[in-house]
């Protein structure tokens, strides 16, 4: 009872780095300071690996051209749409014919191997091609193919047969998570894992689901998305996606999502212990800034001038110097942006007064009476939980969800 569609993805061809002219080639160093994605990690000692930048040539595009022939995404073989963001190098050909070349970036693919991915020559040209296209990049006249390019053709179920857990509609205790989903990306995938496995084990305990709202976590934006909107094209998560990304920047995402983990037993002691530790210590700091005064206004008010930053805090008042790193850039982005904060939390109370409101499980949206057959037909199909997801769904205009909110008030609902 699944519907079943289908994408399509590719990948480019890897090479022997020990095969490459890198005097060719443009570096691209690593970080000087780079950020762990962990709140356990404190710094990240390891000496950062370097990437490497090159073109594709006119002569690389005009033999592309003389072999689409034989790319099965030209020659009708695969149909099915890929991920607009990261198309082929045949594509890029053909979409952008002006374009005498495309930048190429040449990433180790680990520290224990000297395998390099070429990104941005995603191809399903045969072997021969690839070999001559290779050989035309400056830098890789004599460069090895350890593994080819390949196109790949593979099904999905949409996911609009979801609830907001994850849970298939269709068959209960069945939850799906990643690419399945239409998605693309190991962040993405990633991500609806550790949703899905928390839902089949709150399911199994007989809890109610975990349901991030989109101001809450770009998680919940992407699941809101999948299940409220569907896919059309692979779906990746960009942050233009969310609608209050101003509070969910990558500093705060301990002080939003550790408490929640922790109420779900997700969060290990040793996590949670580091976060309150964190939010003492910005208590205690920022007590001092609106303490402290310089010429009669306070080191919390001077923060909020473009010109001041943590330093001349430090400088001020150096009992800030023993102040973590996390805990200054935090204060420092709370205190900078807290009239605009303060101006998307209005916006997001009103807006939960009102979207916030359950609709009851069942709800026979034949009996809304005037509803367009389409709106009934789309809202019968996705079963929203709240009126906010009803209204997020493809084509349900505001006078749509008048009618149910006039048809939920009418039963007391």
């Amino acid at each position: 009872g699944l519907r079943l569609d289908r994408f399509k993805t590719g990948t480019p061809c890897r090479l022997a780095g020990t095969t490459i002219d890198y005097r060719q080639l443009q570096e691209q160093p690593g970080d000087t300071d780079p950020q762990p994605f962990s709140f356990l990690t404190d710094s990240l000692p390891q000496e950062q690996l370097i990437c490497w930048i090159t073109r594709t040539t006119p002569e690389i595009h005009g033999l592309i051209r003389a072999n689409l022939h034989r790319a099965p995404m030209f020659t009708g073989q695969i149909e099915s749409r890929g991920p607009r963001y990261c198309p082929s190098i045949e594509d890029k050909v053909v979409r952008f014919p002006d374009r005498d070349s495309h930048q190429l970036f040449l990433e180790p693919e680990g520290r224990s191997t000297r395998e390099m991915y070429v990104n941005g020559i995603s191809t399903s040209l045969p072997r021969d091609v690839q070999d001559a296209m290779i050989r035309l990049v400056p830098g890789l006249e004599r460069a090895r193919i350890m593994r080819y390019g390949y196109a790949v053709e593979y099904d999905y179920c949409p996911p609009d047969q979801l609830a907001a857990s994850l849970e298939s509609k269709a068959v209960a205790g069945l939850f799906f998570a990643g690419q399945v989903n239409g998605t693309t990306g190991y962040e993405e995938a990633a991500a609806q894992g550790l949703v899905a496995g928390a839902n089949a084990a709150l399911l199994l305990g007989g809890r109610g689901p975990l349901v991030l709202d989109r101001d809450q976590a770009y998680i919940g934006v992407l699941i809101d998305d999948l299940v409220t909107r569907g896919v059309d094209e692979p779906y990746r998560m960009f942050t233009s996606r969310a609608e209050h990304r101003l509070a969910l920047r990558h500093d705060n995402a301990d002080r939003r999502l550790t408490p929640i983990a922790a109420s779900l037993g997700l969060a290990e002691p040793e996590r949670a212990a580091r976060l309150n530790a964190k939010l003492a210590e910005m208590e205690a700091a920022s007590a001092m800034l609106v303490a402290h005064r310089v010429n009669g206004i306070s080191l919390a008010d001077l923060l909020k001038r473009p010109e001041f930053a943590w330093r001349d805090c430090r400088a001020a008042l150096p009992a800030l110097a023993n102040v973590s790193r996390a805990a200054s850039e935090q204060i420092e982005n709370d205190i900078r942006y807290a009239g605009y904060l303060a101006l998307d939390q209005e916006r997001i109370e009103r807006q939960r007064r009102m979207q916030g409101r359950l609709i009851p499980d069942g709800f026979d949206y034949t009996t809304v009476r005037h509803l367009r057959a389409e709106a009934r037909e789309q809202l019968d199909r996705i079963r929203p939980r709240t009126l906010g997801q009803a209204g997020r769904v493809s084509g349900i205009t505001p006078a749509d969800l008048a009618l149910v909110v006039i048809s939920l008030e009418s039963r007391g609902a």
